[in-house]
């Protein structure tokens, strides 16, 4: 395996981040009272193969869609393979279980993994119906480039190419009365930080670095954390229900005094943190928009 750091990806961002859980509507109403809008409910289709039938992919989302990435909530609704590994994911805990990296290049992508030693599975082709402001609904539509489950402990950790961002990104949906504006951050939880770190950089091919104590990878727009479990519990107060766990993201805001009437929580500096309820599991962490750069100490 290659142990240099690869070919810089420098078009890539924090796309989006996904809960999986059991009970949608719990956590949209748990959203909804923290000052989110959320789509509707969206049933996922794909393609398995390039020019294969469209099938169900027995998962179905809702989204909060910010000016800058989104946030998911993700659930099984069939019997498929596909919401098997969202069943078996939610067994392990409730709460974010994905992070998807937002890309223009996926062949490159696809081939960087190869060269890295991920293996990864033949690009999938994603499409959902979404509501439209005018009568008729539209047809988002994704290109997924995955890895295998064992490829990365820490949850299914993707690549997503946009090809309808008009559809994603509707006016509508990225108001919010929290006021908030964007996904800035992943809070990764592991044992082993300096490894995670180091793994994550060859599968995105950027570089990673320390930053207090804590491990960090910064992309075009976003940046991964990934901190011990004693780091966290110190910082955040938080019992970490496993090992590894992705506890949570944190989001910008472009007025903070709403923001904190809005959804409350602990000020830890200049961020609101915000331990969220059963349904959705993790925390959220609130910021001002261009803050300086979060470092757990």
């Amino acid at each position: 395996m290659n142990t240099a750091i690869p070919t810089p990806a420098p078009h890539l961002t924090l796309d989006h981040i996904a809960h999986f859980l059991p009970d949608i509507d719990a956590a949209s109403a748990a959203l909804m009272r923290l000052g989110f809008t959320l789509t509707p409910f969206s049933a996922q289709s794909h393609r398995l193969e390039p020019g294969g039938p469209l099938v169900p992919a027995g998962t179905g989302n809702r989204c909060i869609m910010l000016q800058n990435g989104y946030v998911e909530i993700l659930t099984p609704t069939l019997d498929t393979n596909n919401a098997a590994q969202l069943r078996s994911a939610i067994a392990r805990y409730t709460g974010v279980h994905l992070i998807a990296f937002g890309t223009q290049a996926p062949a490159a992508d696809y081939a960087r993994l190869e060269t890295e030693g991920f293996s990864p599975l033949p690009p999938v082709a994603l499409q959902r119906q979404v509501s439209t402001e005018s009568s008729a609904d539209a047809t988002a539509r994704f290109t997924v480039v995955r890895v295998p489950p064992t490829a990365m402990a820490e949850g299914r950790i993707q690549y997503c190419q946009h090809h309808t961002p008009d559809v994603v990104w509707q006016s509508r949906w990225t108001r919010h009365p929290n006021h908030a504006t964007g996904l800035a951050g992943v809070l990764v939880c592991v044992a082993d930080p300096p490894e995670a770190a180091h793994r994550y950089s060859r599968f995105t091919g950027l570089p990673a670095r320390q930053c207090g104590e804590t491990w960090q990878i910064e992309t075009q727009r976003g940046q991964l954390f990934f901190s011990s479990p004693m780091a966290l519990q110190k910082w955040l107060g938080i019992t970490v229900p496993t090992q590894p766990w992705i506890a949570g993201y944190i989001i910008d805001s472009d007025n903070m005094a709403a923001t904190r009437a809005a959804v409350g929580g602990q000020m830890i500096g200049e961020r609101a943190c915000v331990h969220l309820p059963a349904a959705l599991g993790g925390v959220m962490i609130f910021q001002p928009g261009g803050l300086k750069p979060l470092e757990i100490v």
